[in-house]
């Protein structure tokens, strides 16, 4: 189960889009920071879904643009996939955790290195998400758009945090 076929599906909602109206409306979102979403799957999955009878096609090819409009089994299958998403835990994959995995084949110096820099790396993100917060709605999004952004921030600080507990760890021999 895709993430960018509901939120496809979700985009057009309030009514019929073309393939770049749905990326703009992700952009505006956020779903860059939240979602694994690669903007050029966009055009195919709205072609896909066309062909799946969860989209009718409502304009083709005026200016090279093709808009899509919801059928009633496209909006049910967002519901569907929605109320999937509310109820269903799935894990978190991240390929950090891998390299955790194996910390213990890197020299010290290395970990220490790789550490250090994926402090700053979070710190930046960390930074850039928190400016981002309040700023959606100047164009359009509603406001629980930046609840995504605060949950990301958490997650990005809960990492944070490990990561200079490691460190230290890492210092005093304790790790790996």
């Amino acid at each position: 189960m895709s993430s960018t076929r509901v939120l496809i599906l979700g985009t057009l909602l309030d009514g019929p889009l073309h393939g770049y109206q749905v990326r703009r409306q992700l952009e505006l979102m956020g779903a860059d920071f939240w979602a694994n979403v690669a903007y050029g799957s966009i055009y195919h999955g709205l072609s896909k879904m066309a062909d799946e009878g969860l989209l009718d096609i409502v304009e083709s090819g005026k200016a090279g643009k093709t808009v899509y409009q919801l059928t009633e089994d496209g909006r049910f299958e967002f519901y569907r996939l929605l109320m999937t998403y509310w109820y269903e835990m799935k894990p978190i994959v991240d390929p950090f955790q891998v390299a955790m995995t194996f910390m213990d084949r890197l020299d010290k110096p290395s970990l220490l290195g790789a550490l250090r820099g994926r402090i700053d790396q979070l710190k930046m993100s960390i930074a850039m998400t928190e400016r981002a917060l309040g700023g959606k709605q100047r164009y359009g999004a509603p406001r629980h758009i930046d609840e995504n952004l605060k949950l990301n921030i958490g997650m990005l600080q809960a990492q944070l945090s490990w990561c200079e507990e490691a460190l230290t760890k890492v210092e005093d021999d304790e790790l790996p």
